[in-house]
């Protein structure tokens, strides 16, 4: 479960987020949009510690992620935007590497580095060094060394950067699959047609506030006022927080 309560981030005078609030449930599939420079990017380094917030909180499956960090952080996976690799380190050895950073204990890790080579389809390759990889099976090896450790909950910048047909294919199932088994996934996109198609609510930012916040039954509503598709709606919207 994720909850942000009353979130800013500002840098000097630049407010980059400002009093965003969401609460994410264990199961929920969430689509995080907005344009360039919104707060999107901000929002998720400071749910994962990489950024401090100036004001507000953020609890992660009951862990404040300020004054409890290192618990917050054993239960949630990330990919960020720009995954890196070790590149003389096979795909293997990287999961296993990464595993290993979450103290999972021996019989439970080679258990669970086996289920997810299953689940991203990465047998063929794994045991090649990172630098042969493609992009498409180095994004596929970062979602495979953040589901190790079982997280509670996902959360990810950008999920498919980079990607062939094939591999979005794959990481969309992995990341369906997860939500199914309770996971809460926190998913910031450009991509809006791939929101609409896994997402159980959506949300969007602009000049750093929410301004939309809704289920994608409820947002059918909306499509129907904007030529019946979620890029009418997203377009609108951010139009109208412009001219305001």
């Amino acid at each position: 479960m994720i909850e942000l309560h009353h979130l800013c981030k500002t840098f000097g005078n630049f407010v980059a987020v400002d009093d965003v609030s969401l609460s994410i449930p264990s199961g929920e599939f969430f689509g995080f949009l907005g344009p360039n420079g919104a707060g999107k990017t901000t929002t998720i380094k400071m749910m994962t510690g990489l950024f401090t917030p100036t004001s507000g909180s953020i609890v992660i499956n009951g862990f404040d992620v300020a004054a409890q960090p290192q618990e917050a952080k054993a239960t949630f996976g990330y990919i960020p935007d720009h995954p890196y690799l070790y590149d003389k380190l096979t795909g293997r050895e990287f999961i296993y590497y990464m595993g290993g950073l979450y103290k999972m204990e021996k019989n439970n890790l080679k258990e669970n580095v086996d289920r997810v080579i299953d689940l991203l389809e990465l047998a063929s390759w794994i045991d090649k060094k990172t630098e042969d990889y493609s992009q498409g099976m180095r994004q596929r090896v970062t979602f495979a060394s953040a589901f190790v450790h079982q997280p509670k909950t996902i959360i990810i910048d950008e999920p498919m950067v980079g990607l062939d047909p094939r591999s979005a294919r794959i990481v969309k199932d992995s990341l369906k699959k997860m939500a199914e088994d309770g996971a809460s996934i926190f998913m910031s996109t450009h991509i809006l047609e791939m929101a609409e198609e896994l997402c159980d609510r959506i949300g969007i930012i602009n000049k750093s506030k929410i301004i939309f916040l809704d289920s994608k039954e409820n947002l059918h509503l909306h499509k129907t006022k904007y030529e019946g598709n979620l890029e009418s709606v997203f377009l609108e919207l951010t139009k109208e927080s412009d001219e305001e």
